[in-house]
């Protein structure tokens, strides 16, 4: 009941919404409602009525009126026992004694205790040498005194509390006394200890925390690692509950071979907005002996018209920020930092969209004529209104923008894109023609001299497109039903040429070949080109469906693209292509047999060109702490890579986990950790090893993270857990 609060509050040391206290508060919130049940019996002004069993009971009518009961008694007020080897009635008082073997209980809460009082006038409830455990978590404990009174506060003296069985109590917290007080929603408590294995780990002289879902300031759990490239670290959060809709958490990260880091994340919602502002602060790196710092706002306001805001602006002090500081290849690599205010509005039939975009570039090896363009602004317009005269539907794209950067062509391009089609649907049946009209036109600074400064295109675009739905249902047996489709798909697209080699490119690429894009009308992204074509793109998808479970059992899918002319429109440093087809896109999805999974993508060319892309991964995953998975991804002339995880059980209580990832092309590793996870009925711990390329140049990086984890409380530690679920597809934390 309420001591499972108490310990679970008190060992975190503050509820915040920061990831560290998310599993707690989750308890906090659950635990309030057994709170609310105990203290009910002493509370209820309303019914004071309890029925009473007993062997023997002798009664006085006074005056003064006397009651006892004997032989095992038994009270009851609705899903509350109590229960006694003997009970009497004190009449100066007003009180309820029960003695010796006293029990009460409710659907959550079990205490046992030496005696308790129950008290009619003073709607007090006292349990004296009380033991109590809680059914939700298999938690127990014990208290000199509990203390229920009538206003909703329990007082607690000379507690112990535990997750862990009596023949094994691996760890314990103890405290001399605990107060919480449920009208405020606080509790305090004095001279906190926490013993694991007998050795104490952590004490605090006095602490206050929330007993609901309010959050409250404070500390919360530390967590210590080390790295390769900048030492030992120690992150000590501190959590500041500003006001309901405002929270702050300030972290002071000590790195031994580069100093004292400050880290802080403000977190507010108000009617209106939401955001979160996070700041990194070092202000003398040892090793290099420059100021760092890092910047990340993100914010939405919703205005009453039905706009939006939004704002994302990161920056940081350096180009090496992330590779010293960031601890992750995802955010060692990152090249560029997106800073933009936009905003935009949406009806059922319409997108506006208006932004002033810009871009920090990170990496040194891009040239300044390579780096992104700045939009100042960009203005965008999306129309669609499927139900529009008549059978048809209509739809329009539209863009005005500015295009700015220190070294290159710069200026303005506005593009109108209107579009019709007639979709007709049947049974089994999709066919849509659709014709549309691209229009876009540019004025133009710091061109070639002699170069045309406002160059246009303008190209129709015509379009059918088809597919089929046939299906048949399969019987395997009296009780096994399957049912298989096929679906063909069928685009015909037709793009006439036009000479758009003067006009610049801003923002448009030639994407990678995939299934989304076999089916797309334009093979560029981006409206600097539009690509002259004549084409068919074919495809037919195969799927098999379990029909009582709804389970889709297999699915594949092959496509192709056949060209009737050549394509003459480029991009700059592209040769014409030629082609008569495009490579075949194949995806495969299939259960290999209950849990054992298996995709794979291939892209190959015709004839004996070879394989252009292929990725492939086998997962199996027979129960929650059992999985393995394989992956295999390469690329023609760009990458080769295998990737191995796991996490399996090597012993009872033991697991062993990990993950191998292998550049085939480089012939060198990218990262791998390894690592052993220990679980007992109320304690786990993970010892994982790590090392990876930390920067864009290869130099690699390694750590080591150590995580206790107290069942029913908190985690001490690094947060292993997160590398873990973040390496190893399908990775579950079964020690919670």
């Amino acid at each position: 009941m309420f001591p499972n609060r108490v310990i679970l509050l008190g060992l975190a040391l503050a509820a915040a919404s920061d990831s560290q206290a998310e599993d707690a508060l989750a308890c906090h919130a659950a635990l309030n409602t057994r709170l609310t049940a105990a203290a009910e019996l002493a509370a209820s002004a309303d019914d004071l009525t309890i029925e009473l069993y007993a062997g023997e009971f002798e009664a006085s009518l006074g005056p003064p009126l006397t009651a006892s009961a004997s032989g095992g008694v038994l009270l009851r007020r609705g899903d509350k026992l109590a229960g006694a080897d003997a009970v009497r009635f004190d009449p100066d008082t007003r009180a309820l004694t029960l003695d010796g073997g006293v029990r009460f209980e409710d659907p959550a809460t079990q205490v046992l205790s030496d005696s308790a009082e129950f008290g009619y006038d003073s709607g007090q409830i006292l349990f004296r040498g009380a033991r109590f455990s809680l059914t939700q978590n298999n938690s127990r404990g014990a208290a000199n005194e509990i203390l229920i009174t009538q206003e909703g506060e329990l007082r607690l003296d000379d507690v112990s509390y535990t997750t862990c069985p009596p023949e094994s109590p691996d760890w314990e917290l103890l405290a001399d006394d605990i107060d919480l007080d449920t009208a405020s929603g606080i509790g305090t408590a004095r001279k906190i200890k926490l013993r694991f294995k007998s050795v104490p780990i952590l004490y605090a002289p006095w602490i206050s925390f929330p007993i609901a879902d309010a959050r409250k300031s404070g500390i919360l759990t530390p967590e210590i690692g080390s790295t390769g490239r900048s030492g030992n670290e120690v992150r000590v959060p501190v959590y500041w509950n500003i006001a309901p809709n405002y929270d702050a958490t300030i972290t002071p990260r000590l790195l031994t071979e580069r100093g004292l880091q400050a880290q802080t994340e403000f977190r507010y919602l108000t009617r209106t907005s939401a955001g979160t502002a996070i700041g990194q602060y070092l202000p003398d790196d040892s090793q290099l002996d420059v100021a760092r710092s890092f910047v990340n706002l993100q914010h939405r306001t919703w205005f009453t018209n039905g706009w939006r805001n939004l704002i994302d602006y990161r920056e940081v002090s350096d180009n090496q920020y992330f590779e010293d500081l960031g601890g992750n290849l995802s955010v060692a690599t990152t090249t560029h930092l997106n800073r933009s205010l936009g905003f935009d509005y949406h009806t059922a039939n319409l997108s506006l969209f208006a932004q002033a975009q810009d871009y920090q570039t990170l990496d040194e090896a891009i040239p300044p004529i390579d780096e992104p363009y700045r939009r100042v602004p960009q203005l965008l317009v999306n129309g669609n209104w499927p139900n529009g005269p008549g059978p048809f539907a209509i739809g329009i794209d539209a863009e005005v923008v500015n295009f700015d950067k220190d070294v290159g062509v710069t200026g303005w391009r506005a593009n109108v894109a209107p579009r019709l089609s007639l979709p007709l649907e049947v049974p089994g049946i999709h066919l849509e023609p659709a014709i549309a009209w691209d229009y876009t036109s540019y004025e133009l600074d710091n061109t070639a001299p002699g170069a045309i400064t406002d160059p246009s295109r303008s190209v129709p675009i015509a379009s059918l497109d088809t597919g089929l739905t046939f299906e048949r249902e399969i019987r395997l047996g009296d009780s096994e039903r399957r049912v298989q489709t096929i679906e063909p798909r069928l685009l015909y697209v037709y793009i006439p040429f036009r000479d758009q080699t003067d006009i610049p490119v801003f923002d448009t690429i030639t994407p990678d070949l995939n299934l989304v894009q076999l089916f797309r009308k334009d093979r560029f992204l981006g409206v600097d080109r539009i690509g002259d074509t004549e084409q068919v793109s074919a495809g037919i998808t195969s799927r098999l469906l379990d029909l009582s479970t709804g389970r889709e059992l297999l699915s594949a899918t092959i496509g192709q693209t056949y060209y009737f002319d050549d394509r003459r429109v480029t991009l700059p440093g592209q040769a014409p292509d030629a082609f008569e087809r495009s490579d075949y896109i194949a995806e495969l999805r299939f259960l290999i047999y209950e849990n054992l999974n298996f995709d794979i993508g291939h892209q190959w060319g015709p004839g004996d060109t070879g394989t252009t892309r292929s990725e492939a991964r086998l997962q199996y995953r027979p129960a929650a702490n059992r999985i393995l998975n394989l992956a295999y991804r390469y690329r023609r002339d760009s990458l080769e890579q295998g990737d191995v995880s796991w996490a399996w059980p090597i012993a009872k209580n033991w697991n062993f986990v990990g993950r191998y990832n292998y550049s085939f092309r480089d012939r060198e590793t990218l990262e791998e950790f390894y690592g052993l996870e220990y679980e007992s009925c109320c304690w786990g711990l993970r010892l994982v090893s790590r090392r990876f390329i930390s920067t864009r140049d290869g130099i690699r990086d390694s750590s080591i993270g150590l995580q206790l984890v107290l069942k029913g409380m908190t985690a001490v530690g690094t947060a292993a857990d997160k590398l873990l679920e973040r390496g190893i597809l399908g990775y579950s934390d079964t020690i919670r």
